[in-house]
């Protein structure tokens, strides 16, 4: 029997292709080797965010006083959390194998292999069995990256190191906890863990937090964090990791951190190894399976989604991607962008992002104006953030009007900001903005205060 298409690969990428394909009808099959979801689902985008809100409701009610609500003798039960995280979990995971069985797609769970080709199409083996697919889509993902850190293999051996996978079902909340790597993941365990009650430490080599975000947002959330405790050593690198601290330099001085546990989170990088690519001669570079803007690989059938490209490792933009792709399977034209593709940190405040920054506007020598407004123009956010800093930046094209940027912090950002990421893939004047009606009283509406600073 030949497949339509085989998908190797069960996150975001592989189950969206697989349901996608197997609607249109094509006999699809999906090769996944450890669990539908992938890393998104089941040890990263929403188990983190279950933690998430459960402290966050736990930080409202610790400082209700600010809104008339007094509570006593309150308390985060973090082994409650850490099983309403499973529970999450393995209901959209169900979900997701429900759609699969629903749209006919047969799925194998064993670890894929290509295995090179034939007239009939590409070999793949999982398990014992081999299967053959006229077309092949690739969506391995990634795996976190481990640094040449001495101590940092033996750490992770130990369990004294954890990964964002096994940090989402610690047993105990640790008393100290260091955090190598300021980013995404490392901010979001840090928030958690802060609240949960862990004096939390964070380690970053640049001179900021949160990566590619906005550095005026990112000094803001910044001094958020510190307010909660949270310490941060930038600028450091981290040179070793021995039971029971971490040793990091600053300015040829070496210093250590005591800790009970270490969160190693420093990015991700594709995963391809052992994936018999080189049976076909799929190009790749530095790792990453290398596309086009429809996803396809070099080799003609072949497409590759996801991480495993390497080009924005968000699960919303596999899904794009992906739809892209099996677009280009059906013959359907569709072409895969980057210009509009939101970010979000998922803290408290939230941070949320799209397009252009300040920093990356310069860069690319594109002339803009911005606009800078705090989020206190937003009735909502007063009412609902009492003493709260967020703050709404918006940039346009100087010549075409255009809105290319738009960076906030502050809570409900994360639900809003892809109204703004409409407006730059659909490349809108401003004096068409400013025609669109806005709720009242609602967050969002600090993107329209922010259009009309702007000149039509």
């Amino acid at each position: 029997m030949v497949y339509d298409l085989i998908v190797i690969g069960g996150g975001p990428a592989g189950y969206l292709a697989a349901e996608r394909a197997g609607h249109a009808g094509l006999n699809t099959l999906l090769i996944e080797k450890r669990f539908i979801g992938g890393v998104c689902l089941n040890e990263g985008c929403i188990p983190s965010k279950a933690l998430l809100y459960s402290a966050k409701i736990f930080d409202g009610a610790a400082h209700g006083e600010k809104y008339g609500v007094s509570v006593k003798d309150i308390k985060l039960d973090h082994n409650f959390v850490v099983e309403r995280k499973n529970k999450v979990v393995n209901t959209l995971v169900s979900g997701i194998k429900s759609k699969l069985k629903k749209n006919k797609v047969t799925v194998v769970m064993a670890e894929g292999k290509i295995a090179g080709r034939t007239a009939e199409g590409f070999n793949v083996t999982a398990g014992d069995q081999t299967y053959t697919g006229a077309k092949l889509l690739i969506a391995t993902g990634s795996v976190p990256v481990t640094p040449p850190i001495p101590g940092v293999k033996e750490g992770l051996e130990s369990g004294f190191v954890v990964t964002n996978r096994e940090i989402l079902d610690l047993k105990e909340v640790p008393e100290k906890f260091t955090i190598i790597g300021g980013g995404v993941i490392g901010l979001e365990m840090a928030s958690y863990f802060n609240t949960a009650g862990s004096k939390v430490t964070v380690i970053e080599m640049m001179d900021k937090i949160a990566g590619p975000t906005d550095r005026e947002i990112s000094e803001i959330l910044l001094k958020n964090y510190q307010k909660k405790g949270i310490t941060f050593n930038l600028g450091c690198k981290v040179v070793g990791v021995e039971p029971g601290k971490v040793l990091y330099e600053l300015e040829g001085k070496t210093y250590e951190v005591p800790s009970d546990k270490v969160l190693l989170s420093i990015g991700r990088r594709a995963f391809t190894e052992g994936l018999g690519l080189e049976t076909i001669g799929v190009e790749t570079e530095r790792g990453k399976i290398k596309t086009d803007n429809k996803g396809r690989t070099n080799i003609a059938g072949v497409y590759a989604t996801g991480d495993v490209n390497g080009y924005s490792m968000l699960a919303h933009t596999a899904y794009r991607e992906t739809e892209v792709a099996i677009n280009d399977i059906l013959g359907i034209k569709d072409t895969m962008r980057y210009n509009a593709i939101p970010s979000v940190i998922y803290t408290n405040p939230e941070v949320a992002g799209v397009g252009e920054t300040e920093e990356t506007a310069k860069a690319k020598g594109i002339d803009y104006e911005v606009a800078k407004l705090s989020m206190m123009y937003s009735g909502r956010y007063v009412a609902e953030n009492e003493g709260g800093d967020g703050i709404i930046k918006v940039l346009i094209n100087k010549k075409y009007r255009n809105v290319i940027g738009v960076h906030m912090i502050g809570n409900y950002s994360s639900e809003i900001i892809y109204g703004a990421g409409i407006m730059i893939e659909t490349e809108m004047p401003v004096k068409d903005i400013k025609k669109l009606v806005f709720p009242h009283p609602s967050v969002c509406e600090v993107i329209r205060e922010g259009i009309f600073e702007f000149n039509d």
